[in-house]
């Protein structure tokens, strides 16, 4: 996902003013994701946020002391934010592993049992097909539970108006001049 241009920065201007520009468009573009991220189908979405998450801590982390103190808290909940669903990303990305790994194994046992059709109960990966499947499961399900406590804390996000206050702290840091 390519990053949103930020428009309007001005290299001769106070850091203050660029870093909330910068925040501003960061964390637009992440939360521009909702609802679309909140379909455990969309992927793509999902990773698209983890990258965002991860543009918006760093810069926090990098200007934060430029908007006083919920601009700290900021960085926590995003950084847990990115956590997780780096954590779902891995299950994606191992999910289709596994998947393509058991399909190899099958063609290997079908070309097998073609060449001695009497011999079915010998093909060579009969014994992996089990530990395959349990790992899809359990990763399927830890996908599961990661994709629920994802919506819950971004509700939580929502209740305690993450999007608004953190757009307050950077507006305040302008108002007061610093």
């Amino acid at each position: 996902m390519k990053a949103r241009r930020v428009k309007g920065l001005d290299p001769e201007g106070p850091l203050g003013d660029n870093a909330e520009r910068i925040v501003r468009v960061r964390l637009d573009e992440l939360c521009s994701f909702m609802p679309k991220a909140a379909d455990p189908d969309e992927v793509v979405a999902l990773h698209d946020m983890r990258i965002a998450a991860k543009r918006l801590r760093y810069v926090l982390e990098v200007t934060g002391p430029c908007f006083g103190p919920y601009a700290d808290s900021a960085v926590k909940h995003v950084k847990d934010l990115q956590d997780l669903l780096g954590e779902i990303h891995d299950c994606d990305v191992q999910l289709p592993e596994v998947a393509a790994f058991l399909e190899e194994l099958v063609a290997e046992d079908v070309a097998a049992a073609g060449a001695s059709p009497g011999e079915l109960g010998k093909v060579p990966n009969r014994r992996t097909y089990s530990g395959l499947v349990a790992l899809q499961v359990h990763l399927q399900a830890r996908r599961r539970a990661l994709f629920e406590q994802f919506l819950e804390l971004w509700r939580d996000y929502e209740r305690k108006g993450f999007e608004a206050r953190l757009a307050f702290a950077v507006s305040e840091r302008s108002q007061s001049g610093s």
